[in-house]
């Protein structure tokens, strides 16, 4: 495929964007970055078109950095993690960055529409949202990853 960006669904994202008050800055024809509120963290958005791989990649990062000396078990606990994931991954970098990637591939020229863009950007923000608590159970109380997975996944049943 030639590089064009006649579908270039980062236009689609702009749109969104704009639609939810997002702050979003469109850094060049491949790129978009976007902060997104959360009760936990803002989240930080970036949506990179690939037009040699015909795919646009998602990334979505809490506010929050992991020490040195709890990098081991937040592995260990993004790997629990992903093991539960129908889409997407958990990824912990060097410096560590915490991400949360996908991807949503448009070969054939295929385009994405409003209804696959606004998931991709929930579904990022919800599973990092979701799993949020257990990292910080990790990073801040010590907790193992079992632990830490299982505490924050508990769920108030009736009425206090």
């Amino acid at each position: 495929m030639t590089s064009s960006t006649a579908h270039n669904p980062l236009d689609r994202f702009e749109q969104l964007a704009e639609s939810h008050s997002w702050r979003m800055d469109r850094t060049n024809d491949h790129e978009v970055v976007m902060l997104v509120g959360g009760s936990w963290s803002d989240f930080n958005i970036s949506l990179t078109w690939r037009d040699d791989h015909e795919s646009l990649h998602f990334a979505c990062s809490p506010d929050v950095k992991v020490p040195e000396l709890r990098r081991a078990e937040v592995t260990k606990l993004l790997n629990l993690i992903n093991a539960q994931q129908l889409h997407g991954h958990f990824d912990l970098w060097s410096d560590g960055t915490i991400l949360y990637r996908d991807a949503l591939l448009l070969a054939g020229g295929a385009e994405a529409n409003d209804a696959q863009c606004e998931l991709l950007i929930r579904a990022g923000v919800d599973a990092t949202h979701t799993y949020y608590p257990a990292i910080n159970f990790v990073i801040w109380a010590g907790h193992s990853a079992e632990r830490a997975l299982q505490s924050a996944l508990l769920e108030t049943m009736g009425e206090a």
